[in-house]
């Protein structure tokens, strides 16, 4: 299989790219930021003149210094059959985050390979065997973390990096498993996802790493095995246990599993969670609709049990709130949606490094595409309305992307006035709040209009306008309301917003609930006349404006759709506006919607991250051509971008051979009229699905 090309970043001055990764050790936090191989490259002309280049790279074999020394020589037996320069050193840097050292390997062509470590305090250690297997092991979960998912969003993050899958066969993953099963139990030391607060040893990156693998390659036995073995030592391990047979459909065996060691560990809030989401999704099964309500009840039970077993992890509380929306108890959901406590994001480590003095960026011949080439000079010329590059929503990550999904869930089923009653009956606002604190009338009609700390976050609020009216998918099809345009002048467009989306009023947050009374007996006297309302948290009051922007942008484009169409006159926006909208669309839950302003998008230019939201909507519509197609332009453009792997696009042929067959996908993949070069990439897929031995592959 052809390897994806080499990208080069020239240094200003040499072995600088090394020096930075260097000192930047001692802040990594997790499993370190992607390998760094440097090169030495000298004109056999002007053997004086040597010139630093460098580029990143995940999953690449790194058990041993011999493999990594292998690959630098890969590099060198390209460049010398590709280009004038010569490389005449490589040094390889691959981070060991179970021990915090960078693991190096030093080659000298022709000559000697040297490896070593690098502590955080960039003082020279020795590497031993026990050192290389944690580094292997963390190389692997790093290509998991770092691959793409289809979208472009990793790989435009990080200029440069050369993604490969770290296993390719039953044989690698053989070492792979075996690695983590001997690093298990310090799998702790690794960090966790953002959304947890405290790793364990079920909750970390390298169960994430573990589950995903199985999830991609559903190599469900090898799982059940290692985590069988695993067990025996620690009954903690059976709620992971339970998440593979439940991936493999062996349903019965996993509830088996889930009640004999939840008896032995009552309180273990992994068993518990894993239980209410089983639960849940068996309760949400629109075959079984006389079952719903009892499966959920049992959910509750459980969701209920995991936040008393866990109150500081978000994960407890974002399921029960999940399951209050799934019963129609919008209170409750709200009220617990209150409760999750919120933690700031930690993104990935990813390098700091410094500007180069030139980057140079190859195609390889084999990922030629016209529709995707033509894609980085159209993207550039874009105009883009400041109004859609201000979403706050689409910059959520961790905690509060979770929290935001479960509002806008809310908003999609019950509309976005009926949330503000529930929201009014649930919290005590700032109206009824001041209205209690300053009884005179006159006072009391400035208060409610004005507040210095309230300015910031709402603006200049008016008097709800829309009090019965219909909700906002109704109105966003309404032609008779007249709405400015997205590129009308903010003021314009914000008053037509008014009228289609009423504007939260504010609530009281417990700062200010504290601040605005010196007197706490007072304060609480004040509060219990609010019928046991509680007090909104500042974060969740904050998505409620960020909810409303979105709404307010949302209606405007539906409504401009459809008095265009009612004219029948064009609808023009730009394709990076496509994109945003789609992306809005989305995150409203209003999957039609987002599949149109993608479709747009894709009728201008190539977009990885329309196609691949198209892409779900095929998946979801078992349209089988049409998925091929858009999976063999989103495995060329990646591997245009320099990454051979994407987890979720494996999974994706993975299931349509199961479903399919593989001699049918690959006479799909075949009879589709693109080069042979672009569509062997696709078939490298296939190959790996058929080397794993996946259902489906046999015939």
């Amino acid at each position: 299989m052809v390897a994806p090309a080499v990208p080069e970043l020239t240094e200003e001055i040499l072995h600088e790219s090394i020096d930075a990764r260097t000192e930047v050790l001692a802040a990594l936090r997790e499993l370190g930021p992607p390998d760094l191989v440097q090169l030495i490259k000298q004109a056999p002309r002007n053997p004086g003149k040597q010139i630093g280049v460098y580029h990143h790279v995940t999953g690449v074999d790194a058990s041993s210094s011999a493999s990594l020394a292998a690959y630098i020589n890969t590099l060198t037996y390209k460049e010398n059959h590709q280009s004038s320069s010569k490389i005449v050193e490589g040094v390889y840097c691959c981070y060991n985050a179970f021990s915090r050292l960078d693991m190096r390997v030093h080659v000298t062509i022709p000559g000697s390979v040297d490896s070593y470590c690098i502590d955080e305090r960039g003082e020279k250690r020795v590497a031993s065997d026990e050192l290389w297997l944690e580094t292997y092991l963390c190389s692997v979960l790093r290509a998991y973390s770092y691959a793409d998912d289809g979208s472009g969003d990793t790989i435009r993050k990080i200029m440069g990096v050369r993604r490969f899958n770290p296993v390719t066969n039953t044989e690698t993953e053989h070492r792979f498993l075996q690695a983590a099963e001997q690093l298990f139990f310090r799998g702790w030391q690794l960090g966790s996802d953002s959304v947890v607060q405290v790793p364990n040893n079920v909750s970390n990156h390298l169960t994430t790493g573990l589950l995903k693998y199985f999830h991609t390659t559903g190599r469900f036995a090898s799982g059940i095995n290692l985590f069988e073995k695993l067990r025996t030592k620690n009954v903690e391990v059976s709620s992971l246990l339970a998440k593979v047979l439940f991936m493999g459909n062996e349903e019965v065996q996993a509830v088996r599993v889930l009640h004999e060691s939840v008896k032995q560990s009552p309180m273990d809030y992994v068993m518990l969670d894993t239980q209410a989401e089983f639960l849940m999704k068996k309760a949400l099964n629109p075959n079984q609709e006389e079952l719903k309500q009892d499966r959920l009840r049992m959910a509750l039970g459980c969701a209920d049990r995991s936040t008393v077993a866990a109150p500081s992890e978000f994960g407890t509380w974002a399921r029960l709130a999940e399951v209050y929306v799934a019963m129609e108890d919008w209170e409750n959901a709200l009220t617990t949606l209150n409760s999750c406590p919120m933690f700031t994001y930690q993104d990935k480590d990813a390098p700091i490094m410094p500007d180069p003095k030139e980057i140079y960026l190859p195609t390889l011949p084999e990922t030629r595409l016209d529709e995707i080439d033509s894609e980085p000079e159209s993207k550039y010329s874009e105009q883009v309305h400041p109004s859609l590059l201000s979403l706050r929503a689409a910059q959520y990550k961790g905690t509060f992307k979770h929290a935001y999904s479960i509002l806008t869930e809310m908003t999609a089923k019950i509309g976005w006035d009926q949330l503000l009653k529930i929201r009014s009956n649930v919290f005590v606002m700032e109206e009824e709040y001041r209205s209690e604190k300053q009884p005179p009338a006159g006072q009391q009609g400035d208060s409610t209009k004005r507040s210095a700390s309230t300015d910031v976050l709402r603006g200049s609020p008016g008097p709800p306008i829309n009090g019965d009216e219909h909700t906002d998918d109704e109105k966003s099809t309404n032609g008779d309301s007249t709405a400015a345009t997205l590129v009308a002048e903010n003021g314009d467009r914000g008053s037509t917003a008014d009228q289609a989306v009423e504007k939260p009023s504010h609530t009281v947050t417990p700062e200010e609930a504290k601040s605005g009374n010196e007197d706490s007996e007072a304060t609480e006297e004040q509060l219990s006349r609010f019928n046991n309302k509680r007090l909104c948290e500042r974060w969740l009051d904050s998505l409620f404006m960020v909810l409303y922007e979105d709404l307010r942008i949302y209606t405007i484009w539906r409504t401009e759709m459809a008095q265009y169409r009612a004219q029948q006159m064009q609808y023009k926006k730009s394709a990076e506006e496509w994109e945003i909208l789609g992306s809005l669309a989305d995150r409203l839950h209003h999957q039609a919607e987002a599949v149109e302003a993608y479709r747009a998008c894709l009728s201008i230019r190539f977009s990885p991250k329309a196609l691949t939201g198209i892409l779900a909507e095929f998946e979801r519509e078992k349209q089988t051509r049409e998925t091929v197609a858009s999976v063999i332009r989103l495995v060329t453009w990646q591997y245009r971008w320099y990454s051979e792997f994407s987890p979720e696009l494996l999974y994706t042929i993975r299931t349509l051979i199961e479903d399919e067959g593989a001699l049918k996908v690959r006479s799909i993949i075949q009879a589709t009229s693109l080069p042979q070069n672009v569509l062997e990439l696709t078939h490298h897929y296939a190959a790996l699905c058929a080397a794993f031995r996946s259902s489906g592959t046999e015939g």
